[in-house]
């Protein structure tokens, strides 16, 4: 499921932000984003998530503002001034006082001019941090609270609307068995050739049962009820769900292929359609 969250905590000379994004995805997959300082956490933290969110590829970015006047970045004194000693020898034109700072300004730009010292992670801060990312995942849950319950309204209507349009199918069902009979009696008259009635009957009743639907009829209204039963219990259903569709496609289809009369395929069609716009959200439900 999409969604999305964040969380922004200030220490006293630091800034810290957790962000979170979440895409759909059958399976859960962790893209981590985090200052090299911070990896031996990074563990630590993809466990909290994969113990939150089931599914879903998620971004995690975290972010450290340095806002006081420590930092971990220095002058590395010894490399700057032989640098600058080099370039005197390159520039000796340059003598004022500020070709010397142009000199030192080219100086810092080379290789190993600073040198960034690794802190150690301090714990209370990395439970700051810790928090902070409880309350962005508690933040993108909310997200996907939300955008879960639009999806459960939309497929509960769109259930519902397959329901009607199967009674439009059990009400066509007569009238097509009738129009399927009157068809072969006609295409035996018109052979103009005496037939065997009882034979007839017989070979009529084989073949009308060939295209008798009631088992697919109470099939699928069973698969119905069953997906409404499954989008209200709690836990993670989703991919139940999917796997209660295929079983409605199933019937659908198989209606659709035993119908063999124009009124009843077009019905088909509709719920074939509804089917679809279902399936294409199904990647959003847990």
């Amino acid at each position: 499921m999409t969604g999305f969250g964040k969380s922004i905590v200030q220490l006293s000379s630091k800034k810290i932000t957790v962000e979170l994004k979440s895409l759909n995805s059958k399976s859960l997959d962790i893209n981590a984003r985090i200052p090299s300082n911070y990896r031996e956490k990074e563990l630590d933290m993809r466990t909290l998530i994969a113990n939150t969110l089931e599914r879903g590829k998620i971004d995690l970015s975290l972010y450290i503002e340095i806002t006081g006047e420590e930092s971990n970045v220095t002058v590395n004194t010894g490399v700057v001034r032989q640098y600058v000693d080099q370039l005197k020898k390159v520039y000796p034109e340059y003598t004022s006082p500020e070709d010397t700072i142009e000199l030192m300004k080219m100086a810092v730009r080379m290789p190993d001019a600073l040198k960034t010292e690794k802190d150690e992670i301090d714990e209370s801060e990395y439970a700051v941090i810790e928090g902070a990312l409880k309350e962005a995942l508690q933040s993108i849950n909310d997200f996907r609270g939300q955008e879960g319950a639009i999806l459960e309204n939309d497929f509960v209507n769109r259930i519902k609307v397959i329901l009607s349009l199967l009674k439009e199918v059990e009400a066509l069902d007569p009238e097509r068995l009738g129009s399927i009979r009157e068809r072969l009696e006609k295409a035996v008259s018109d052979l103009k050739e005496n037939v065997d009635q009882n034979r007839f009957e017989q070979e009529l009743i084989f073949y009308l049962e060939k295209y008798d639907i009631t088992e697919e009829k109470v099939r699928l209204a069973n698969h119905l009820d069953y997906f409404l039963v499954t989008l209200e219990a709690a836990g993670s259903n989703g991919k139940k769900l999917g796997f209660i569709c295929q079983e409605i496609g199933r019937e659908i289809n198989t209606i659709g292929s035993k119908a063999n009369y124009a009124p009843m395929q077009k019905v088909v069609v509709q719920m074939k359609d509804e089917l679809e716009k279902i399936k294409e959200q199904m990647l959003n439900v847990l």
